[in-house]
This record gives structure tokens, C-alpha cells and sequence, in this order.
């Protein structure tokens, strides 16, 4: 079976690839984000590479957990006390090497997680970018409520909590949801070009500043994460959550109960 992961590195450019080969909607599960952490320890390790680009095939760039599949329920809630997806994805936050992502399509629950994980985003006008745990009935996780509002701000995080709905490539560039809005045929290039800027800069003041910047995220997104675990194994053993996928599933407005 192919893998879900590519890594390439370009030793010239000072640039490594990761990218995520499950399309066309790149669905995620606790298999694929320890990949993607391997995958950043492992260019840790190489001294040439000084940045990453984060990239997925197919039409979305990540559209979260797949809830069509009964077995996914497990990937969001879990019967221990720390989801191992959630011990995945910390390990996200660890790296020295600024990550550029290049969003295509939707990022959507989950998949909106991973691009927040990045330094920075790139996308088109038609990228969505979805918070969309309330119409599941569900809490929000992937330490989204740290990264959210730390580049939106905690009021707009709220209103995008609260209500699940799409934020548009234009809107998302006004966020900072997105650092770069171009067409999709250049979005690769765009994010090339700003990751060599970066792999372009003295890497050992690229590191510091990183340090400086955002040291206190893993101890904050790990925090996080035990709290939306703690509240999605609580939110996922009522009738709305399971509502809430149901109507995922049958493309329907849920009717949730409050129970």
C-alpha cells in the first residue's frame, strides 16, 4: 500500500517537503500525524534544512477526521485519559525549523489544527478554513483553543467556535488565518518562495527568535489538549454528538437536544 507521507529534501535550496498523500481530501488519523512528527524530527537532524513546507495532494489539504467511517469516532474520542492522537500532535509543536503550509481547498476540525500547527499559511481565495466541532456537538481540539486565538484573537475565535462556519481565502488573509493569498496554480511556488526567505535568514537567529516567539506553545498546547480530551470523551458520549455526526454524514442541519 502507498504511504500517506512523502518527505523530500532540497539540499540546494535548504528546504525540506513534507507532504500528506491521502487525496483527494486527506482525511487524518492518529497513523498519519505520527508520520508527520517523525517527519519533522527526522529534519531536526539534517543541518541543510532550514525550513519546511507542509503540502498535501488531491483537493483539500486536510479535511479533518473521516466520519463517514464508524472507526474515526475513535480518532476524536478516546476512552484514555490522553488521546494518543492528541500525544501525536503535541509532538508538532516541538520543532526548531519553521513550518510554511500550503492550503488548498478546505482545513477543516482537525485538518484546521495542522495548518495552525505551521508558522505560516499559504492559500487561494477558495481555501476554507473550518471550525466546525460545535455543529458536531463536539469540543474543539488539535490545541486549537490556544492556536486559534492566538493568531485571530480570543473574541473572533469564539464567534468561529460558536458558529462552525467557513472562513473564505479573503477573509481568512484579514484574519491571519493565511499569510499569502494567491491563485491555486501559484500557491505552491508562493510557498516555496517564502519558506527559501526563511532557509535564506542566519539559522541560528531564525532558531532564537523561533524560541522567543513561540517556546511557551508546546507547554501551552499540550495544556490544551488535555482539557479539549478531557471535554471531547465527555461531549462524545451524548446523543447531540452522535446527532451531529449522523448529520454530517446525511449532509442534513443536526437537530440538536441539548442532551
Amino acid at each position: 500500500m502507498q504511504s500517506s507521507l512523502c518527505v523530500e529534501r532540497d539540499v540546494d535550496q535548504r528546504l525540506a517537503t513534507v507532504t500528506i498523500a491521502r487525496p483527494p481530501h486527506n482525511y487524518f488519523d492518529t497513523d498519519l500525524i505520527k508520520a508527520i512528527a517523525d517527519a519533522y524530527e527526522s529534519i531536526e537532524e539534517d543541518a541543510t534544512c532550514r525550513a519546511i513546507v507542509l503540502r498535501s495532494e488531491g483537493r483539500n489539504f486536510c479535511a479533518g477526521a473521516d466520519f463517514s467511517q464508524q472507526s474515526s469516532l475513535g480518532t476524536i474520542v478516546s476512552e484514555e485519559g490522553f488521546a494518543p492522537l492528541y500525544q501525536q500532535a503535541a509532538r508538532l509543536f516541538k520543532g526548531t525549523k519553521p513550518v510554511v503550509a500550503a492550503v488548498q481547498g478546505s482545513a477543516i476540525g482537525g485538518g484546521l489544527g495542522l495548518a495552525l500547527t505551521a508558522d505560516f499559511r499559504c492559500a487561494t481565495p477558495t481555501s476554507r478554513f473550518v471550525a466546525n466541532f460545535a455543529l458536531l456537538g463536539i469540543h474543539p481540539g488539535f490545541a486549537l483553543s490556544v492556536t486559534l486565538s492566538n493568531i485571530v484573537g480570543e473574541q473572533k475565535a469564539l464567534e468561529l467556535f460558536y458558529t462552525g462556519r467557513a472562513v473564505m481565502g479573503t477573509e481568512a488573509l484579514s484574519l491571519g488565518l493565511c499569510d499569502r493569498l494567491v491563485s491555486e496554480s501559484d500557491l505552491l511556488a508562493e510557498a516555496y518562495q517564502l519558506a527559501h526567505l526563511i532557509a535564506s535568514s542566519a539559522p541560528l537567529a531564525i532558531r532564537s527568535i523561533r524560541a522567543t516567539m513561540r517556546g511557551a506553545l508546546f507547554d501551552r498546547a499540550i495544556a490544551a489538549m488535555e482539557r479539549e480530551n478531557q471535554e471531547q470523551r465527555r461531549l462524545g458520549a451524548t446523543s447531540d454528538f452522535h446527532e451531529g455526526v449522523l448529520a454530517a454524514r446525511e449532509r442534513r442541519t443536526p437537530n440538536f437536544t441539548g442532551e
